[in-house]
């Protein structure tokens, strides 16, 4: 399995943070945000990644990271993305990189206490499909929000006004190689992006969609306050050390 971490976009809920800099790059207590996503992976044995950014300081990136010896990687990929053609174009790009592999996707934006080794190793044993990760939050029209049918997430829906759960899901995605074709069958949204909702409800539609909650806490920085409490948290929590952790996840279908 290989990572892929989307770090595009132009951060505009982040203004004026955002006008000269990657949201990506800002700070998040001690370290740049980037290094969060990026350790994720890692501690859930991927060592393959690929970063997707784009925007006038995609550059900036290749000088913080290198090449991944931070991280103990040995080499770290990078891609561009023009525009803002959504979470699903941005991992379009990666097509060629994952070789045919499964991947595991994460916005660079998220940020969590433990890891996904566990649903990692899962999705290692379910070999097609896709899972994704799932957090119950207090204002999930933010984000998409499963329908949930006893144990099985029957559709998703993308910022709905009249959220059906009070679940997220979160921003951490596991997928097949079939993933790349079903990007290529998507059609732009009213928002004129690629949804990765489509993709996940794709999945869902071929009943090969399975999903865990994870647990710990979970929190996206892509807004003012939400970056406030990102930083918060991980003062609080010492998740700064990004040290290799063994959070659990509660797995479902």
């Amino acid at each position: 399995m290989k990572g892929v971490v989307l770090a595009g976009g132009l951060g505009t809920r982040l203004h004026p943070l955002t006008k000269v800099t990657n949201k990506h790059l800002l700070p998040v207590y001690n370290r740049p945000m980037i290094y969060y996503p990026i350790q994720t992976l890692v501690n859930a044995g991927i060592h393959e990644i690929l970063i997707v950014t784009g925007g006038n300081n995609a550059g900036d990136f290749l000088r913080l990271l290198g090449n991944g010896k931070e991280f103990g990687l040995q080499h770290l990929g990078y891609t561009y993305q023009e525009g803002e053609g959504g979470i699903a174009d941005a991992l379009r790009l990666a097509e060629h990189f994952a070789e045919g592999e499964a991947v595991c996707v994460m916005l660079g934006d998220n940020i969590i206490e433990g890891n996904v080794l566990r649903a990692a190793q899962a999705f290692r044993k379910q070999q097609v499909g896709a899972k994704i990760l799932l957090k119950e939050v207090k204002d999930p029209q933010r984000f998409g929000v499963p329908v949930l049918e006893g144990e099985r997430v029957v559709k998703i829906e993308e910022k709905p006004a009249n959220p059906r759960s009070t679940y997220a899901v979160t921003g951490i995605y596991f997928y097949d190689s079939r993933v790349f074709e079903i990007i290529k069958t998507l059609k732009p949204s009213g928002r004129g992006e690629l949804e990765i909702t489509d993709v996940n409800n794709a999945y869902i539609q071929a009943g090969q969609l399975t999903w865990d909650v994870l647990d710990g806490w979970w929190t996206d920085a892509g807004t003012i306050e939400s970056l406030l409490l990102a930083n918060q948290l991980v003062a609080q929590s010492g998740a700064n050390k990004l040290d290799v952790g063994a959070a659990s996840v509660r797995q479902g279908a």
